[in-house]
């Protein structure tokens, strides 16, 4: 784990003094393939402690959020392989044994390894239904605002946890979890998963009521199907789960990242491109294709192939703005799924700048998801924050700058900004970027954007 330690920190350092320089590029051209999802691929991980044997998961993105979750799990004891370049990571979580007696001392997480990353707390449903307790950090909050875990917590103690806070951690303990009927005040992402891997193991049935309906909640119920767990309604607002005695491991492929698809796509957009994306799931982007159909760009359906997990069909989309059609304006408002996501918020506002007239931007879901307009307002933007609303009143050009990334969705706005901007922008603190974007300069590179990674 040193080692391991040690190579993590130097890839953070080195993204820390790196930063994007992008020059106003031409209209994006050629195929581009959607990697797997990070939001889906992090949960997947911390499920695989609840498995009795090895779990080997495919299309996994290098990401430094995944290394964060390699590293909890080493420290936890589960014995990693992980081959980057193919994208599979094998996960042993043997040396975990099995449910503890209560009275024992639950397994500890470092506060350095828990706040580097707000999923770590997706461990503690998988750790508390197979140790019988875990003592992690209480997560703080983030840039784009709060994000408080007390929805989790009640779900563990309706299913028989003991939970008591002290000192910035939280205690979780139990013998066998019992079944429940959970309600969820609002149907968080997070809580839905935790709770839905805690209840596996638990005795009896477990009803999750008003839970999340996002697809990568469903990847995470079929791979935890795939184990030997029975989970039935995910992709529902009901889940139902009949714990079982134990699970198994096994292998699986998460599911394209939506978030990354409709960026790319906005990328083909902006610069007025003709793109292919491949290896994308069209359903989950219907909030996306339909709001920049709305705006003017075309989106059509070129072909199918394999997808991701749950035995999903991957479509090919192409994406392309022809050159003379411009831009409408569109009003949009962020909502939980199946509305239009908050991870592509910003992005969405990077495009609407080169609409003709007046486009209004809700945030209804973070509080604080505003912080990437005043660096777009560096570079020309007439953006106005109103409350939870940005009104954005389209302008020809932006000019390169010096910005910042703020965020891991505000840095992906700068850089499909900059694609637009006349000039040189240069962008740093990539290393937000980097824990959700695998590879994009890469990509974009690929299909001719003017785009370099260089030392700050």
């Amino acid at each position: 784990m040193e080692n391991f330690n040690q190579n993590n920190d130097q890839k953070t350092n080195q993204n820390l003094n790196q930063k994007l320089v992008i020059e106003q590029s031409p209209p994006l051209k050629g195929r581009v393939r959607v990697g797997g999802s990070k939001n889906a691929v992090l949960p997947i991980m911390a499920a695989s402690i609840l498995a009795e044997g090895r779990s080997v998961v495919k299309e996994v993105p290098d990401l430094s959020d995944v290394a964060h979750m390699e590293l909890l799990l080493k420290h936890l004891g589960v014995s990693i392989s992980r081959d980057i370049g193919a994208g599979v990571i094998a996960l042993e979580p043997a040396a975990l044994g099995s449910a503890r007696d209560p009275g024992e001392r639950p397994m500890e997480i470092p506060y350095k390894l828990a706040s580097a990353m707000r999923a770590s707390f997706m461990i503690a449903g998988p750790l508390l239904a197979r140790t019988g307790g875990a003592r992690i950090p209480l997560p703080g909050g983030c840039a784009i605002g709060s994000r408080p875990v007390d929805l989790h917590l009640k779900g563990f103690a309706a299913l028989g946890a003991r939970i008591q806070s002290e000192h910035g951690f939280v205690n979780m303990s139990a013998g066998r979890l019992k079944g429940a009927d959970i309600y969820l005040d609002f149907p968080s992402v997070g809580a839905t998963e935790n709770i839905m891997m805690a209840a596996t193991l638990a005795e009896g049935q477990t009803v999750i009521e008003n839970c999340a309906t996002e697809p990568e909640v469903v990847d995470l119920a079929g791979f935890l199907n795939m184990c030997g767990a029975c989970v039935r309604g995910a992709g529902t607002d009901t889940i139902r789960v009949d714990g079982v005695s134990g699970l198994r491991g096994g292998e699986y492929a998460v599911i394209p990242d939506r978030i990354e698809a409709g960026t790319l796509m906005i990328a083909a957009a902006i610069t007025r491109g003709d793109v292919v994306l491949e290896n994308v799931i069209s359903d989950h982007l219907r909030p996306v294709i339909a709001k920049l159909r709305e705006a003017g760009v075309s989106i059509e359906e070129a072909g199918k192939r394999d997808g991701g997990g749950a035995d999903e069909t991957g479509a090919m989309l192409r994406v392309s703005l022809p050159e003379g059609k411009t831009l409408k304006t569109v009003d949009l408002k962020t909502m939980p799924y199946p509305g239009f996501p908050t991870d592509m918020q910003a992005q969405a506002v990077s495009l609407l700048i080169f609409a003709e007239g007046t486009s209004l931007v809700t945030e209804t879901v973070f509080e604080n998801r505003f912080m990437h307009i005043g660096e777009l307002k560096r570079m020309g933007a007439d953006i106005k924050i109103e409350g939870r609303s940005a009104v954005i009143e389209g302008v020809k050009t932006l000019a390169g700058a010096q910005v910042k990334a703020t965020d891991l969705r505000a840095g992906a706005a700068l850089v499909l900004a900059s694609l637009r901007a006349e000039g040189v922008t240069e962008i740093s603190e990539i290393h937000h970027i980097r824990r959700g974007y695998d590879g994009l300069e890469e990509k974009l590179y690929a299909l001719g954007a003017r785009i370099k990674t260089v030392e700050a």
